[in-house]
């Protein structure tokens, strides 16, 4: 029923096709083995990876991810968490690059405060244009502002990724209005990445068309991340539903529920 839909093409990063719509990141977990569970629960096909933490064959003879999260049957997203200035973003996506044997496909984030996290916009504009022109195909977490989420589409980034709210607030979607504007203009897919803390805020992302949501803390902080895996998974599918089957206008008086003409007595 779906692909009779006018929005319900499948989602489509760097001209792969995913069925999952939920990327999750790798940190936060107590271990490797909790990791490995809660990215099974989440049925994920991306998993994005900080490279500046997170050992993925910097460190020989130390636990690796890449030994429960295989690049064979997930898509590694190394990520620039934990970059304050262009170039260091650069830097950390040649590495990942060099250590994934060419793989080209990254998220970048560059900090602009360490308290709030809010990402630098210039120095992320000036990231994306030079990683673009380097090869590299680029997801950016970005503000929700729609100018600057169009300028980012224009340099040539693959997905754009604007937050709902601050990086591990949980606060929810705090923004729907400016990302309903950015998902509307948009040319390439728009992925919520910050600020969801539980299952019904993933699932309001879905509903409002976002392409995706991407998460950590709010899988891996919580008191079971395995269930809350799970959860969150079976929350996008039901927020894509949703937005795929048109939800009903919103009143300000009541609507019947059975019909009120042709009334046996």
């Amino acid at each position: 029923m779906e692909t009779q839909l006018k929005d319900s093409k499948p989602l489509t990063i760097a001209g792969k096709v995913y069925q999952s719509r939920l990327l999750v990141g790798s940190g936060k977990y107590r271990d490797l083995e909790e990791t490995r569970q809660a990215t099974e629960a989440s049925g994920a096909e991306i998993i994005t990876v900080a490279v500046r933490r997170t050992n993925i064959g910097q460190k020989a003879g130390e636990p690796n991810l890449l030994d429960v999260i295989s690049p064979e049957r997930y898509t590694i997203l190394p990520n620039t968490a934990g970059c304050y200035s262009a170039e260091d973003a650069v830097r950390t996506c040649k590495l990942a690059r060099e250590l994934l044997d060419g793989h080209d496909l990254v998220k970048l984030e560059v900090i602009g405060d360490e308290k709030t996290l809010y990402p630098d916009v210039q120095a992320t504009l000036r990231a994306a244009e030079t990683l673009v022109k380097d090869g590299f195909k680029v997801m950016v977490y970005t503000t929700d502002d729609p100018l600057i989420a169009r300028q980012l589409e224009d340099i040539g980034c693959v997905a754009v990724m604007p937050l709902a709210a601050p990086i591990g607030s949980g606060l929810g979607i705090q923004n729907r209005y400016n990302i309903l504007t950015i998902i509307e203009n948009a040319r390439v897919p728009i992925l919520v990445d910050a600020g969801v803390g539980t299952a019904s805020d993933a699932a309001i992302a879905m509903e409002m068309g976002c392409d995706g949501v991407l998460m950590n803390t709010a899988i891996a902080g919580a008191r079971n991340p395995v269930l809350m895996a799970s959860a969150m998974k079976k929350a996008i599918e039901a927020g894509r539903e949703a937005y795929l089957a048109g939800r009903i206008p919103r009143k300000r008086y009541a609507s019947a529920s059975s019909p009120v003409d042709g009334l046996f007595f």
